[in-house]
């Protein structure tokens, strides 16, 4: 399989490679952020997925711990109550970034921890021990779940556990066997997810809605549409050898997550979407101000605009809200970062009033109406300045007032009325209804048509 940075990228799975960087830049910052990807089968979710395995960077855990326990903070039962003198005594390794999988065959003693059965029969020193399952052994890594809709329409039980684990970050998750007592444990453990809607059960939204929410984005994955996109990778299809990287990229950034600003103003925003739009998942705006924090940290800027919370919201509410709704909140969005709006505003507080006094419907068909006619007024405005504006009434001709200009020669460059400011006069007598028309006045007959 060619390593993640030989794969073809075209316009079907470019949303698919942000969203995996976005959720390694948020690994390497220790914060789990969740994907799914949708889309028709062969189209290279997997692929994509499983390639990224090579480049995960290493992390460091207390030695032959099968929780992972970080050094700086155990949390597996061995060693959450040692002093720091004591977890340096034991001493620490590095290992490769856990990336694991969880098959559709999977059992929930597997997935979550069952009773060790090497260890309870060891003719030497036989003892009862909890041997840690592949979602315990994956803390401050990734767990891939392909098909994720046939495992929660087939396994709930698994589904379950997943809720728990993904239902806060960090996650927990409680092991029991019987004749043992409870162990619950926190996980960091960022969830990755593939499935094929079009295929039975269905779309993962239809089978556990509530399992779909927990993911922080859903990525549509696409068809590529060109021929150089197929030729190329066919091409690396073919390749009988591939080069192996050398490096590994680095996908933390030196002025860390906790630098991002993000201001009152685009808080105000996420909030107005979400009680404006009828959001029903509070998750739905706590993954848009993290993808945005996390666009904003991949791009090296320190503050979060409006331009990162429109490039994450399809993203994050393609699989919480129906498409129109989606719609009207990047229209919504558009209109407050249009650069017309934003030189009109006299300031950022001047944008909160606007966004706290007005709802987004009445907002949204309100900006645009300014909008264009801003546009109109401007066009107007530097034609009437360049000397190129129609003809005008007489009394607008040569008059040197509010509505004309001296062009020095005599001959004065008409200036064009501001539609916004100019008030409207209602007509001096009421309109007669159609309903006390006579008839004959707006119904004629086809002769007197042809007439």
């Amino acid at each position: 399989m060619p390593s993640y940075f030989e794969l073809v990228r075209h316009s079907g799975n470019g949303d698919l490679f942000r969203a995996v960087e976005l959720s390694l830049t948020a690994l390497a910052e220790g914060h789990p952020f969740h994907l799914h990807a949708e889309g028709l089968r062969g189209t290279g979710k997997t692929t994509i997925m499983r390639a990224v395995k090579d480049i995960l960077p290493p992390i460091i855990r207390i030695k032959n711990c099968l929780y992972n326990c970080d050094p700086a903070a155990p949390h597996c039962p061995e060693h959450r109550h040692l002093s720091p003198q004591e977890i340096s005594a034991i001493g620490s390794e590095t290992i490769p970034c856990p990336f694991l999988e969880i098959s559709q065959s999977a059992k929930i003693g597997t997935v979550v921890g069952t009773i060790d059965l090497a260890k309870l029969t060891d003719k030497v020193s036989p003892g009862a021990l909890l041997l840690p399952g592949t979602i315990v052994q994956a803390h401050r890594g990734i767990v891939f779940i392909d098909e994720i809709n046939r495992l929660a329409d087939t396994s709930p039980e698994l589904a379950d556990v997943l809720l728990d684990v993904m239902g806060t970050k960090p996650g927990r998750i409680q092991i029991e066997e019987t004749g043992m007592p409870a162990v619950e444990l926190p996980l960091a453990v960022t969830v990755w997810a593939a499935s094929n809607p079009d295929e039975d059960p269905g779309a993962l939204a239809q089978v556990r809605r509530q399992l779909s929410d927990r993911f922080d984005v859903l990525v549509t994955m696409g068809r590529p549409n060109n021929y150089s996109a197929v030729h190329s990778i066919l091409e690396n299809r073919m390749k009988s050898t591939l080069t192996p990287m050398k490096t590994n990229p680095d996908f933390s950034i030196p002025m860390g997550l906790e630098k991002i600003v993000i201001s009152k103003e685009i808080r105000n925003v996420l909030a107005t979407i979400y009680v404006d739009f009828s959001l029903e998942s509070l998750r739905a705006v706590q993954a848009m101000e993290m993808a945005a924090a996390l666009q904003t940290l991949h791009a090296g800027k320190l503050q979060v605009t409006l331009d990162e919370v429109i490039q994450v919201v399809p993203l994050t509410l393609g699989h919480r809200a129906d498409h129109a709704t989606v719609t009207n909140i990047l229209k919504y969005l558009a209109n407050l970062n249009h650069p017309s709006l934003s030189a009109a505003s006299a300031s950022v507080s001047g944008l909160t009033q606007t966004i706290s006094n007005s709802s987004p419907k009445q907002n949204s068909t309100n900006s645009e109406q300014t909008s264009w006619w801003r546009r109109l007024w401007e066009g107007l405005r530097n034609r009437a300045a360049s000397g190129q504006a129609p003809q005008t009434s007489q009394n607008q001709t040569n008059s040197s007032g509010s509505n004309g200009q001296s062009s020095g020669q005599g001959n004065p460059v008409p200036q064009a009325i501001d539609p916004l400011q100019t008030p409207i006069n209602a007509p001096r007598a009421k309109a007669t209804p159609l309903s006390k028309l006579p008839v004959d006045k707006f119904i004629s007959s086809e002769d007197e048509s042809r007439g």
